[in-house]
């Protein structure tokens, strides 16, 4: 089950999870509440319980009794608590730079980006502007097929962020409440985990990340030097060979069927 980050929508996973069938493994990505195709929370309810009970209603509709979650960033938070919590039995971890410590100052440009978005933009290339600039790679371009996913045209002709602009204001007010509690999540890893982190990333430093390792000291770390806070979009095929490796040997495919 892939779980993706604030902002996005399963459809960042798309190079991935085609990775991973060619592997021999059944994958499941679906949108987060607030985001894509999936409805917004009438009342705001974007805490972090609210994600896990998703996760948890969802993998239960599978019927698969053990099965292995991978979350980036947002999504990475959300499967981190439903591990260390005990809110249901997996098999393997793969956390996406997502570690209880958090930059502030990454947070906050990300959250800068994403209000950017509220006003809308007046054409598809203003979009990739914005997202050039944020990545601090104005010759790179997302592709078209990416980004028809990601925004949403409205009614006044501008194209949106296609997510719930309502869902950051929850992330801002549980920002420091949330470290304390993936630190004890981390704590009680006992299952097969991998943490990635994007080289040039502002949200998990490298402290951060050797912090996660002595909370869960039997975790690997995967480190993707080319790759910011976006892993799955910046450096997806360093990432997808990784990935297969690390199930390779703790889940193997052939023991999914």
């Amino acid at each position: 089950m892939l779980l993706h980050g604030g902002g996005q929508t399963r459809h960042a996973w798309r190079k991935t999870a085609r990775w991973l069938a060619k592997a021999g493994y059944h994958v499941l990505t679906y949108d987060a509440r607030g985001h894509g195709e999936s409805d917004w929370a009438s009342e705001g309810q974007y805490d972090q319980d609210a994600f896990v009970r998703d996760l948890t209603c969802i993998a239960r509709q599978t019927k698969v009794k053990r099965p292995a979650l991978m979350g980036a960033s947002m999504g990475g938070n959300t499967c981190l608590t439903a591990v260390g919590e005990r809110w249901m039995e997996v098999s393997a971890l793969v956390l996406i730079d997502a570690v209880p410590q958090t930059r502030r100052e990454g947070f906050e440009r990300i959250k800068a980006f994403m209000e950017e978005g509220r006003r809308g933009f007046e054409s598809l290339d203003a979009v990739v502007l914005a997202i050039s600039a944020y990545r601090g790679e104005p010759t790179r371009r997302p592709s078209m097929e990416g980004l028809a996913k990601t925004v949403r045209l409205g009614s006044d002709g501008r194209y949106y962020w296609h997510w719930d602009p309502n869902f950051l204001e929850e992330r801002e007010r549980d920002f420091d409440a949330r470290y304390d509690r993936l630190s004890a999540c981390a704590k009680h890893l006992e299952i097969p985990t991998l943490v990635a982190r994007g080289g040039s990333s502002d949200v998990v430093s490298e402290e951060g990340i050797k912090e996660f390792l002595r909370l869960c000291p039997q975790a690997e770390y995967l480190n993707i030097a080319e790759a910011g806070h976006m892993i799955t979009g910046d450096e997806n095929d360093t990432f997808g060979r990784a990935t297969i490796d690390f199930l390779g040997r703790n889940v193997p495919a052939s023991a999914t069927q």
